[in-house]
């Protein structure tokens, strides 16, 4: 089972958007059973897979004390991978998720505070020994400064070839629990996403499956 963490110490990154939209394409594009984790005590994962009407991805009830139990019986389920999604700041909840992470994802407004905080997330990930890599989100495909961010964020590590534009559609979808791949006419920022799950799938690899899937509900509470 992989782990990818969705990270940034900067609010307003489009964390929860990513991590709900990555969790779906994931799962479209074949990779297996995908759960998403909200370690955000703003909880705004839990609310858009709330009202999500669609049985998967399955969000799982867990906290900080028994992740790393919840995630090992996860695993024995078949799950194959887990979204994790956090809150903007450093905290020891962060640095523990970091820690059991196969990837840590890093999204970046192209802006220079967020550019600055991008930085710090990356130490923080580095000093727990851990793979990452940025993505910019919310941009304006267009604008200089968007292809400044990304040459800029490459001197501090690897950057995701896709850029995440920012789109309405993107915000209209999170309302009701769906995805920009499940509007009618969401064409590129679909094919966004697509891009750039290849893009993470590549990198944290997959295994074959050993055990026999066990259905989970779609929310599942792990620590109850």
């Amino acid at each position: 089972m992989k782990l990818l963490t969705v990270a940034s110490q900067k609010g307003g990154t489009g964390k929860t958007t990513l991590c709900g939209h990555l969790a779906v394409q994931a799962e479209r594009a074949g990779f297996g059973a995908v759960a998403l984790v909200d370690t955000d005590p703003q909880g705004s994962l839990a609310d858009w897979s709330a009202a999500r009407l669609a049985e998967t991805p399955r969000f799982v009830q867990t906290e900080i004390a028994t992740l790393e139990r919840d995630l090992a019986h996860l695993r024995d389920a078949g799950v194959e991978l887990v979204i994790v999604d956090t809150p903007p700041a450093v905290s020891y909840a962060i640095m523990e998720v970091v820690r059991l992470s196969d990837l840590v994802l890093i999204p970046v407004r192209p802006s220079p505070h967020d550019l600055s905080a991008a930085g710090s997330t990356a130490d923080l990930v580095e000093r727990q020994g851990k793979p990452h890599l940025f993505v910019v989100s919310a941009a304006s495909q267009r604008a200089r400064i968007t292809h400044e961010a990304a040459e800029a964020l490459s001197y501090h590590g690897p950057v995701a070839s896709t850029i995440v534009s920012f789109r309405s559609d993107f915000m209209s979808s999170m309302i009701d629990g769906r995805t920009v791949m499940e509007l009618p006419r969401a064409k590129r920022s679909a094919a966004e996403i697509e891009s750039l799950w290849l893009d993470i799938e590549r990198r944290i690899g997959r295994r074959a499956a050993t055990v026999t899937p066990i259905r989970l509900g779609r929310h599942t509470p792990m620590s109850a």
